[in-house]
């Protein structure tokens, strides 16, 4: 029994893993904490003015009924952004599962929303049919956060941010492609920037940069899932990531939608 209980715990090196895994997974939600409190002020400023303009004596039916469904789903949407970031930020127990990418990606960039319209980014998005993939939600959601997080940094001007996802049964795998318009990475830094603890993030006014964990956490948790990540960039042109994971079983012979 000693021997059994031996092998099966974890070791100090998946116990650090797991922790680094979730201090990129908490920085990432700090990175987005001030734009998801604008978000906030102004759901709660329509709630409000809904509310006093229902509550006129000399409102009528139908204005009262617009008010409240105003009311209803400006709820909805809070509420909708607060369950994203509780269930993004929590260290709970994580199963494999099958999981709609389409349906993953619109979530995150329902945290992403007021950031990147902040900061004067278009959002593209091309997606070919609904490829499923058997992992782990919060961990992808680590992903793409880390990884729409590092486009827009890159855009400091604005720019246009594409998001591409599709299904390549040949190669059974489920691609998300995300590109961004922005400065680039020089092809010496490149081949440094899955390794743990390089930046290619300048310190800004306050003296903060990047802590060189983000994409070396984000290629660990590919590689756990089997899949593989790999970058494309050029100086001014901006850079593109791929992701590939492994499609849900069954899921091989659909058909791919031509682009």
């Amino acid at each position: 029994m000693v021997g059994e209980e031996l092998l099966t715990a974890p070791s100090e090196a998946d116990l650090l893993r797991q922790q680094l895994v979730r201090a990129q997974r908490l920085c990432s939600v700090g990175t987005l904490a001030s734009s998801v409190a604008h978000e906030f002020n102004n759901i709660l400023t329509t709630l409000i003015n809904y509310a006093k303009l229902g509550l006129r004596p000399q409102c009528t039916e139908a204005s009262r009924l617009e008010a409240l469904e105003k009311i209803l789903k400006g709820s909805q949407r809070a509420a909708a952004i607060v369950g994203s970031m509780l269930g993004y930020a929590r260290n709970q127990a994580q199963q494999v599962a099958s999981t709609d990418l389409i349906a993953l990606i619109e979530d995150v960039l329902l945290l992403c929303e007021k950031d990147l319209s902040k900061h004067q980014v278009q959002i593209e998005k091309k997606f070919q049919g609904r490829p499923q993939a058997p992992v782990i939600r919060v961990q992808i959601e680590q992903i793409l956060l880390n990884l729409i997080i590092n486009a827009r940094q890159a855009m400091p001007h604005g720019g246009r941010l594409s998001i591409e996802v599709r299904a390549n049964p040949l190669a059974r795998l489920a691609e998300i492609r995300i590109s961004d318009t922005g400065v680039g990475i020089p092809p010496e830094k490149l081949r440094l920037i899955f390794d743990p603890f390089y930046t290619t993030k300048e310190p800004d006014d306050e003296g903060h940069g990047g802590n060189g964990l983000g994409l070396s956490v984000c290629r660990q948790i590919i590689e756990q899932h089997q899949g593989r990540i790999r970058v494309e960039s050029m100086i001014g042109k901006g850079s593109k990531f791929t992701v590939k994971l492994p499609l849900t079983a069954g899921e091989e012979r659909t058909p791919c939608i031509p682009a």
